[in-house]
């Protein structure tokens, strides 16, 4: 269900955008004689860029198959194969949560998008305050156990830094993982105390389940949070209050949103607290499991010097990252 708030072209329009793939590249050969109008073609066989061929509306689909048989190897890509267009995803969304609503705002824009005009949006539209810190949440994407007591220590120390410092906490957004352990804290807290905590959620526009009801210009729309049994794509976490949605045209798959995300992150840092200082916005790493693409993001915030917290504990890439500083530290 969407409501539209108002009809006039929005400035968003003019300089966000959201990105779609403008060329089917088959990532895979059929053995059959395909002919124009086929289903299996349509219903079975994917471009690179993650969508089903019959999703590509517009483009000729029987000649990118012949393309394809035809031996043309060419690569998929995004600089190369998507379109920008101005979008037509931002609002607010309601999350009806038993007998609570929450409301979030969220945009859909390209992974790259100009930071000022974003950070703008967040400050002037959104009527965020800019942040003191900014802790920015690293983790599995996919549900994990934690032990119940070091869950009630994390929850309650990210809740108070937050609280105590007016931080900005950023996470993937979606409602599995470390997102989802962030959200069951903001959740306690929010039982507590009517105090708000910022919690912006960036992830992947192509990777979320009932997305397509997120479409709409300026719109309040209703947002079902119970996912599809039979589909593996996450639904986004109500306890978030903002969400940027990363778009780079591709469909369940992860990676340029964290880009958008550490690009935001050191634009935050380069923002002065005060008028009268030359202090830019502390951002901290706050590690909890993970694989090994939240190695790669430590090492990244890490190289340009910014600190990182790491809950031993949780497990996996948490675990290896401690042991690994522990005995490098023993060692001297």
């Amino acid at each position: 269900m969407r409501v539209q708030v108002k009809s006039q072209k929005s400035w968003i329009e003019g300089v966000f955008h959201k990105r779609e793939c403008n060329k089917i590249i088959p990532s895979s050969k059929d053995p059959h004689s395909c002919t124009a109008g086929c289903q299996v073609c349509q219903n079975l066989i994917r471009c690179y860029c993650g969508r089903l061929i019959r999703d590509h509306h517009g483009i000729d689909y029987a000649r990118a198959i012949s393309a394809a048989d035809g031996g043309e190897n060419e690569q998929w890509s995004i600089e190369e194969h998507t379109v920008k267009s101005p979008t037509d995803t931002f609002g607010t969304i309601n999350f009806q949560d038993g007998e609570h609503t929450h409301h979030s705002k969220y945009i859909r824009t390209s992974y790259d998008t100009n930071l000022d005009h974003l950070l703008h949006l967040m400050l002037q539209e959104w009527k965020m305050e800019l942040p003191k810190l900014v802790i920015s949440v690293h983790g599995g994407i996919q549900n994990f156990k934690m032990p119940s007591k070091l869950k009630e220590i994390f929850s309650q120390g990210l809740v108070k830094a937050a609280e105590t410092t007016g931080a900005w906490i950023i996470t993937e957004g979606i409602n599995t993982g470390v997102s989802k352990h962030v959200g069951d804290a903001l959740e306690a807290h929010s039982s507590q105390s009517s105090r708000k905590i910022w919690t912006v959620g960036i992830p992947p526009w192509g990777v979320i389940e009932n997305r397509k009801d997120l479409i709409g210009r300026d719109v309040v729309c209703l947002y079902q949070t119970l996912g599809n049994p039979l589909s593996k794509l996450p639904t986004l976490n109500c306890m978030h209050s903002h969400f940027i949605l990363s778009d780079d045209g591709t469909v369940g798959k992860y990676g340029n949103e964290m880009k958008l995300r550490r690009n935001l992150e050191k634009y935050l840092s380069l923002q002065k607290i005060h008028s009268c200082s030359r202090q830019g916005v502390p951002v901290v790493g706050l590690v909890v499991e993970g694989g090994p693409n939240v190695i790669l993001s430590v090492w990244e915030t890490v190289k340009d010097k910014d600190p990182v917290v790491v809950c031993e504990g949780t497990g996996r890439a948490a675990d290896l990252l401690a042991f690994t500083h522990k005995h490098l530290a023993d060692e001297g």
